[in-house]
């Protein structure tokens, strides 16, 4: 396969798609349930993009084309608002999450599609390990080149995308000591990670071939980056945000992907160079490991701080542009939400505090995901 042309989309237009899990309404694990929501979600008539994942008891829904904050939060609840009727339907539950709290990787099965079925070949017990849930945004571009550009200036805002959407605290039964265990499964797989500081699409595609060439790559989907090029919608996908636990969360945070975005764009304070990826892998792990608490290395000037300090700051110089994109009262609360430390992960370990149960922890997830 050839790497496609690149299609124009209009600049800062978004998509979002988010995993959901589906569980049960006994103990709250897991079920096999994708096929038969989707059946009854098809018989609603909708053009609701909703599809499954890799393994049973996952769905993946998605908007469409948006240009705000507010389309966002409108096709995001009207979706939601569909599922959560069909899953009453079920007698199941619906919630966000990045990992459920305690379901087992070796119980699940593989949905049997084509892909899920040459992934699992490929992968063996990885594929069903890849039984987790996460928020993907994707940004409009106008043409490659300014895309590839666009995806390095936004990888040096990973660890911001990490914190503030980290919703994984809980893995098979065990509070792991992150805020996003997550994406330590995504870390297992083969061509993970960062993408190479590519700048034009022509310089791109020898890559593209190059690694076609080796036999380990067949298309784009094989790149598990934290952020990808997607050719055929016009668009760079950011891919490691944790599902949050509401639709409110998961609008504001694409707000906040969509304000940054125009900064860079228009203000451009700084061209990409391979240096900034010299703390990159480090800066990761700290959002991913301690959330907001964690330790942001500036890549430019070696200053280390708090990732809420680094977070509060950029929330600052984006302010002109959320207000300009009507995002700033999502942003906004954001802000507040750094500021008084109240994350998702940090909510499901008050959950368990208080109930000492996961089952009932996953429980307060579907209620919170219904509100």
């Amino acid at each position: 396969m050839k790497l496609p042309p690149f299609s124009s989309s209009r600049p800062l237009t978004l998509g979002v798609e988010l995993e959901l899990q589906l569980v049960n309404t006994y103990d709250y694990d897991l079920v096999d349930s994708t096929t038969d929501l989707l059946r009854l979600l098809k018989k609603k008539g909708k053009d609701w993009d909703v599809k499954p994942e890799i393994t049973q008891g996952m769905v993946e829904m998605a908007t469409g084309i948006c240009v705000s904050h507010a389309d966002v939060f409108e096709q995001l609840d009207e979706i939601r608002q569909g599922i959560v009727e069909c899953a009453d339907r079920l007698d199941i539950g619906v919630c966000g999450g990045g990992t459920h709290a305690f379901q087992h990787w070796s119980e699940r099965r593989i949905y049997d599609t084509p892909r899920f079925d040459q992934l699992s070949s490929l992968y063996g017990y990885l594929a069903k390990q890849f039984t987790i849930f996460g928020q993907h945004v994707h940004v409009g571009c106008d043409n490659a080149d300014e895309a590839l550009t666009l995806l390095h200036l936004l990888s040096g805002f990973i660890p911001h995308f990490i914190a503030l959407s980290a919703s994984s605290p809980f893995v098979q039964g065990n509070d792991t000591g992150f805020h996003s265990a997550r994406l330590n499964s995504v870390f297992s797989f083969p061509l993970s990670g960062r993408a190479p500081l590519i700048e034009t699409w022509d310089s791109f595609g020898e890559y593209f071939d190059s690694m076609m060439a080796t036999g380990i790559v067949k298309s784009m989907k094989d790149f598990y980056w934290d952020i990808r090029p997607k050719p055929e919608y016009g668009t760079i996908e950011v891919r490691v945000m944790d599902t949050p636990l509401t639709i409110e969360k998961a609008a504001r945070i694409a707000a906040f992907i969509q304000s940054l975005t125009r900064y860079l764009t228009l203000e451009r304070p700084y061209s990409p160079r391979e240096t900034d990826y010299l703390v990159y892998t480090f800066n990761r792990f700290q959002a991913c490991r301690f959330g907001y608490e964690g330790v942001y290395v500036n890549p430019r000037n070696h200053e280390h701080r708090s990732l809420s300090e680094e977070i509060l700051d950029t929330l600052n110089k984006i302010e002109p542009h959320a207000i300009a994109l009507k995002a700033d009262e999502a942003c906004a609360a954001l802000r507040r939400e750094v500021l008084t430390a109240s994350g998702d992960a940090g909510w499901l370990r008050q959950q368990h505090a208080k109930t000492q149960s996961l089952a009932e922890v996953v429980q307060k997830q579907c209620a919170r995901w219904r509100a």
